[in-house]
């Protein structure tokens, strides 16, 4: 039995801060049919899953605040006021989101796309925003990870709050510094980074991580490159370049993430490097498919976002407006 198609305007794929601003800037510019599909049962996956207890969400880059151009703006507040706040606007602008409905397929058909969703459901729209981010994917060693250790292994902070543990932490940047600060609390924790000092820190977490190293709280393990893992007496036992081995309870790496190449490739979008190519409202080469947020913008602030939903929709409307309000 063939699936039943349903139609609208503008299907947003992602229910993060940019899939999110997207729908209300659409919303706002008078368009009502617009259909949000998200992968998981809840929003802003990314900040649920990676952003600890607590950790400060801000509308600066490098110390500059970024000025709002949109409907959404915020100001300094915790992890969970920001997600109270986009809850809000969802309440607010009444979206609609379909949760567990992850995105397997964008085709183009004529003037429309047939997106493919969950298991059975099935969309059509004259115009897509991609908006899920770059964190759905985190960059993982190019070493194994033995199949005996994988439940000692996380990327990003696990969610069950640990105490007592001898913790390293694998990364540079502000992810890893946050991640081992908050960790360092209630754990013996270590930081390994493969360069000689810290290069992409912003200032405030380098002072946290510096002053957590005087105190002894966080051992830091600078110009160090692991070589394998393998399991040890029920822990994970570390083999670095230089010989040195040390055994932990538990490995966090925080490498980042990178960008979805495989599914905007499938999809036909075309790419300078590993960066998709887009125009400045972040239409890609297909007519009608636009890209917002960590895909596009070089500020990766949560502002950053916001303000790349308005110029996308502001691009969208100003391109498509006779198909839109038809």
């Amino acid at each position: 039995m063939e699936e039943e198609m349903e139609k609208t305007k503008v299907v947003v794929v992602g229910a993060g801060p940019a899939g999110i601003a997207t729908a209300v800037e659409a919303i706002e510019a008078g368009l009502n049919e617009i259909v949000i599909l998200e992968k998981t049962d809840h929003l802003c996956d990314t900040m649920v899953r990676l952003y600890h207890e607590g950790k400060r969400v801000d509308p600066f880059f490098m110390k500059v605040k970024v000025k709002p151009i949109g409907k959404l703006s915020i100001d300094t507040m915790s992890r969970e006021q920001f997600l109270d706040f986009m809850k809000e606007v969802v309440e607010k602008y009444r979206l609609d989101i379909r949760f567990r409905h992850e995105v397997n397929k964008i085709k183009k058909k004529n003037d429309y796309f047939e997106i493919q969703a969950g298991k059975d459901a099935i969309f059509e729209a004259p115009i897509v925003v991609v908006a899920i981010g770059i964190f759905g994917r985190p960059v993982k060693p190019s070493y194994k990870i033995p199949k005996a250790i994988s439940n000692k292994v996380f990327f990003g902070i696990p969610n069950k709050p640990m105490q007592n543990k001898k913790i390293l932490v694998v990364g540079g940047g502000n992810t890893a510094a946050e991640a081992a600060c908050f960790l360092c609390e209630k754990n013996e924790v270590f930081l390994s980074y493969r360069k000689p000092k810290f290069f992409r820190l912003n200032p405030i977490n380098l002072c946290a991580i510096e002053d957590r190293g005087k105190q002894g709280k966080i051992k830091l393990m600078l110009n160090t490159d692991i070589q394998s893992l393998e399991p040890e007496d029920n822990m994970v036992c570390v083999h670095f370049k230089d010989g040195q081995k040390m055994c932990f309870d538990v490995i966090d790496y925080c490498l980042g993430g990178s960008s979805p190449q495989a599914f905007l490739s499938s999809i036909g979008v075309e790419m300078e490097g590993k960066k998709p190519k887009v125009s400045e409202d972040g239409e890609t080469n297909i007519k009608g498919l636009f890209l917002v947020g960590d895909l596009v913008v070089k500020k990766g602030t949560i502002m950053g976002a916001f303000n790349s939903a308005k110029r996308t929709v502001d691009g969208i409307i100003k391109k498509y407006r006779d198909v839109l309000f038809t």
